[in-house]
């Protein structure tokens, strides 16, 4: 079923409905297409053309398998990011326990495309939504789902939506990482309330805790790591209490991509408890990295022995306006690159086959299919230049394109990645 799925990826038809694949290459399927081998600067790619790096993608696959394997976790790390099964299924062959979602489609993305085991980090109260997911569980024996808890109400509307069901879904209550925080549960007698209305609930079983550390303003490694105390010791409580008796394991989990380093720490001083613990790590912008957001917050930063990750997004655009000596023009722009965070950064500049750094390039805005650029006197650029920029925050770079190339260093694409959002 896995392969029979990603296979009919390779069966889309190339078309018009992809940016800035070539033109002569409409009628071929991307299976097709792939086989070529085409090089992304000399064989028809036209821009803007967002690529990712083989290398550099491979190598941040590794990097997080091992710092799981390293620290003993479970890994589940958060789809969310690339919404592409081809990388599903690459994190998971590389030892991922299973995805991490967040909204109902993207778990029924990971469903048709063979995902056995998921993990939403959200509490989910539509009651379509809700039925979907018992009849999922219903149909696959083998289908694994957690989702959070955070609300007496939340429960309530939950355990109504799957009257009837077969199987109990499997809930983790959530702790909030402060006051500051975004959802979760915000006191330890308020997480007792919500675990006693599972309790009561019919369709629901408590599985263990968990929570997101990564949207607390001006969090420090002190703060987090006493946090994730908390969360330790809110399951070692509940555990005390008898809530998790009948369990073959006790989920405990946490992380980002800005604090795992304070994860992997804290969760390897989890007690035994009545049952195994999954220790569930959830961070999901290390596949790809960025050259922005996530360069300046990755714990390798504070645990460079570890390992490191690299920025594997390169955004080619082209040179299509150079009014002054100040000031020039791409032909990408907000419909193209991510912005929330950072600007796109300027970091090549390829004329001729020659690819030289972008010194004296800086974005300075964009409009909805331009890149501002400001140029100093060192600056290089001439219209036709391809320029490639760098992005910041990966989550709103691959939600851009529906077909990305992926490119070996020498520019020949051996893969598309599909994304679906």
């Amino acid at each position: 079923m896995v392969h029979d799925a990603l296979a009919r990826l390779a069966e889309e038809r190339v078309g018009h409905r992809f940016k800035g694949l070539p033109p002569d290459a409409a009628d071929l399927t991307v299976g097709e297409l792939a086989a070529q081998r085409r090089n992304l600067f000399t064989d028809g790619f036209t821009t803007p053309v967002l690529a990712l790096s083989a290398e550099r993608l491979e190598h941040n696959l590794a990097a997080l398998e091992t710092f799981a394997e390293r620290h003993g976790l479970a890994f589940a790390p958060h789809g969310k990011t690339s919404m592409a099964p081809q990388l599903f299924h690459r994190q998971i062959e590389r030892g991922a326990w299973g995805i991490t979602l967040a909204v109902p489609h993207q778990v029924r993305v990971a469903r048709e495309f063979g995902v056995e085991r998921v993990f939403l980090a959200n509490e989910l109260v539509d009651a379509a939504a809700l039925r979907w997911i018992a009849s999922e569980q219903d149909a696959d024996p083998a289908f694994r789902f957690v989702c959070y808890v955070d609300s007496v109400r939340g429960v309530e509307l939950m355990d109504a939506a799957l009257a009837g069901a077969s199987r109990p879904v499997d809930v983790v209550v959530e702790l909030a990482a402060g006051e500051g925080a975004r959802t979760g549960v915000r006191t330890e007698a308020e997480c007792a309330a919500v675990a006693d209305a599972v309790s009561a609930a019919r369709t629901l079983r408590l599985a263990g805790v968990a929570g997101y550390e990564g949207e607390v303003p001006q969090a420090d490694p002190e703060w987090v790591r006493a946090w994730l105390r908390r969360l330790v010791a809110l399951a070692v409580d509940f555990d005390k209490a008898g809530r998790f008796a009948g369990l073959d394991e006790i989920v405990v989990s946490a992380g980002g991509s800005a604090w795992f380093d304070a994860v992997a720490d804290v969760f390897a001083g989890v007690p035994e408890l009545s049952a195994p613990v999954l220790k569930l790590l959830r961070s999901g912008a290390y596949v790809s990295h960025d050259d922005g957001h996530y360069e300046r917050l990755t714990p390798f930063n504070r645990v460079p022995q570890e390992g490191g990750l690299e920025p594997a997004f390169r955004l080619w655009t082209q040179v299509v306006s150079r009014p002054s000596a100040e000031q020039a023009f791409t032909n990408a722009g907000k419909r193209d690159a991510a912005y929330d965070l950072d600007l796109p950064v300027a970091r090549v500049v390829r004329r001729d086959g020659t690819e030289r750094p972008a010194t004296g390039v800086e974005v300075t805005g964009l409009s909805d299919q331009h890149a501002w650029l400001r140029t100093s006197s060192e600056a290089d650029v001439e219209v036709g230049d391809w320029v490639g920029l760098g992005l910041s925050h990966p989550c709103t770079s691959f939600d851009k394109w529906a077909l990305i190339p992926v490119a070996e260093a020498d520019g020949t694409v051996v893969d598309y990645i599909r994304t679906f959002f």
